[in-house]
């Protein structure tokens, strides 16, 4: 009597490699599945190939938010006297906490964020940068404060226009926003105002753009050297 086992019988073996090469689906394997998210006919997931996805934004949250994101929220509104104004929305999402700010406060949050006894948020992890396309305020800078004194953490979000794309610049509270900031702005095209030196970090100086914005081009740049282009997705070589 033979032994049992897990490889595929003769049969079985010829039937998946004649799959393979044909693209049939034997009757006991599942039905493939053709492209990302459910894309068919096209090896492209960038939204160019159809795909649209309907925008989303976390609700405000409700009081108890849980966890020191209380303890924090009352913090800090104790430490700034024009909270009310300054916070538009708390957001309790994933286990983290966002408070999203008018964009001529961002300075000073800062400031109580890292000065304050209570809050003591000594590291700015991160600035970046979000485009929301499509929104009426699509430009988001974005900041992550980490307290190592008290191991928490909190982001500000504030919001823009491509009309107006100015937020004060936090780089006289936490050097370190300098080049962070310099990116942001290179990607994105958010000015920070007060920045010491406000100039492209990735992007040559005379760039014309912001490459991460939602809007920007994905294809036919040319290429500073030997003056090759990179082709429109479109044209691109799909991998199936």
């Amino acid at each position: 009597m033979s032994e049992p086992t897990d490889e595929p019988t003769e049969q079985a073996a010829h039937e998946i490699e004649k799959a393979t090469v044909f693209g049939e689906t034997p009757s006991d394997l599942p039905a493939p599945q053709h492209g990302m998210f459910g894309v068919e006919g096209t090896g492209d997931t960038s939204g160019y190939g159809g795909l649209v996805r309907q925008s989303w934004e976390p609700p405000a949250a409700q009081r108890p938010y849980g966890g020191y994101f209380d303890e924090l929220v009352d913090a800090l509104a104790s430490a700034y006297p024009k909270f009310d104004q300054a916070v538009t929305k708390v957001v309790v999402d994933r286990d983290e906490l966002t408070l999203h700010v008018a964009r001529e406060h961002v300075r000073g949050l800062a400031r109580v964020l890292r000065d304050d006894p209570a809050l003591r948020f000594e590291l700015l992890s991160s600035v970046s940068g979000v485009d929301y396309l499509g929104w009426e305020h699509r430009l988001h800078a974005v900041y992550h404060f980490t307290s190592m004194t008290y191991r928490r953490r909190v982001r500000l979000e504030t919001a823009v226009d491509v009309e107006d794309p100015h937020v004060p610049s936090v780089t006289p509270v936490y050097p370190t926003a300098d080049w962070q900031e310099r990116e942001t702005y290179d990607m994105y095209g958010i000015i920070f105002d007060g920045h010491p030196a406000l100039t492209r970090i990735l992007m040559p100086d005379d760039w014309d753009g912001f490459p991460q914005r939602k809007d920007y081009p994905l294809g036919g740049i040319p290429v500073q050297y030997k003056g090759a282009t990179i082709p429109p997705p479109d044209e691109r070589r799909a991998y199936q």
